[in-house]
């Protein structure tokens, strides 16, 4: 009986509940549906997202703690945390390199973005950020 008086009184919290497992079971149907290659174009967009916004929360020269803090979000996003089952920290640490390599490359060519992340500090920022593509591009 206390269990149906308490369901009674907190049903509110059942249909958010249904609510919330409802459309993470949606998104991962809906993910797992697209074909392989569409797959993985939706999984770089999203990692130059995390890579500018794990920029912008940590700045630069905390390359380990940036990739910690990518790994902690794609494991917390329902349709990524599946994946990230399958794929090693290695492949994961190399997909990041390639997404920080663009977001760099986005932030050298757009000023705002660079603004977003970096604050008023963008244009030494981005200064450092040409000297590091064009050393890796000598590489």
């Amino acid at each position: 009986m206390k269990a149906v008086n308490w369901i009674i009184e907190n049903w509110f919290l059942a249909v958010a509940l249904a609510a919330v497992l409802g459309v993470s079971v949606w998104a991962v149907c809906r993910f797992i549906g697209l074909p392989t290659e569409k797959q993985r174009e939706k999984i770089k967009e999203w990692l130059i997202w995390a890579c500018i916004e794990a920029e912008r929360e940590l700045q630069s020269g905390t390359g380990q703690l940036k990739l910690r803090e990518v790994w902690n979000k794609f494991c917390a996003v329902p349709v990524f945390s599946s994946i990230a089952k399958f794929i090693s920290f290695e492949m994961f640490s190399e997909w990041v390199g390639t997404a920080l390599a663009t977001a760099k490359d986005m932030m050298i060519k757009n000023e705002s973005l660079a603004q977003y992340v970096y604050g008023d500090n963008a244009a030494a920022e981005i200064e450092k950020l040409k000297k590091q593509v064009e050393a890796q591009k000598s590489e």
